[in-house]
């Protein structure tokens, strides 16, 4: 399985968003819009059930950590979530399933991972990055890396425990290292 990218500007964020609205449906732009303000794994992301929101936190169990993740959801994702239930009030997932729709005896499931991925995957290529989905975690990861310059937060946020696991992670290479010595003159 290729390294996946994170995404480093932000037009490009939102011009990934805009192609999953137009070539797949409202409901991938929403995984990765969602996805890239929660910095949840793929798995812990399709899994969340309304009933992990309450108020303005979502609370789940990390599934590969064991870990509870406690996320302070800012207003764009409150304005999502509500705008899907809203939509969907019937729906026990935040992204459900429409796959087995007709099915009255088929549980309902959230999205796969893997038709996540091959979207992900399929509008990486025309964005020419690597995409998939651990692209939205790394790729807020990234920014706010940027933005603060402090690993401790990212680390934080990620709930990585090495500096060196997050630095790779998020995709700082030598070009940022040696960008950071050019544009800071003492």
């Amino acid at each position: 399985m290729p390294e996946v990218q994170a995404v480093k500007d932000h037009d490009t964020v939102k011009l990934i968003s805009y192609l999953l609205e137009r070539q797949f449906s409202q409901q991938l732009a929403d995984v990765w819009n969602i996805g890239l303000n929660l910095a949840l794994r793929i798995s812990d992301l399709l899994s969340i059930r309304f009933s992990d929101i309450q108020g303005d936190r979502l609370i789940i169990k990390e599934s590969k950590t064991g870990k509870v993740a406690n996320i302070q959801l800012n207003s764009t994702t409150i304005e999502r979530i509500t705008r899907i239930r809203d939509d969907h009030p019937n729906h026990i997932y935040l992204f459900q399933s429409y796959r087995n729709q007709r099915a009255k005896t088929a549980k309902p499931a959230p999205l796969s991972r893997r038709y996540v991925g091959r979207a992900l995957a399929m509008i990486g290529e025309e964005v020419k990055l690597a995409l998939g989905t651990h692209s939205m975690r790394k790729t807020r990861g990234y920014l706010l890396y940027q933005q603060t310059k402090d690993i401790g937060r990212v680390m934080k946020m990620l709930r990585h425990s090495g500096e060196e696991t997050t630095l790779r992670y998020i995709g700082i290479e030598q070009e940022d290292v040696d960008k950071d010595f050019i544009n800071l003159e003492i």
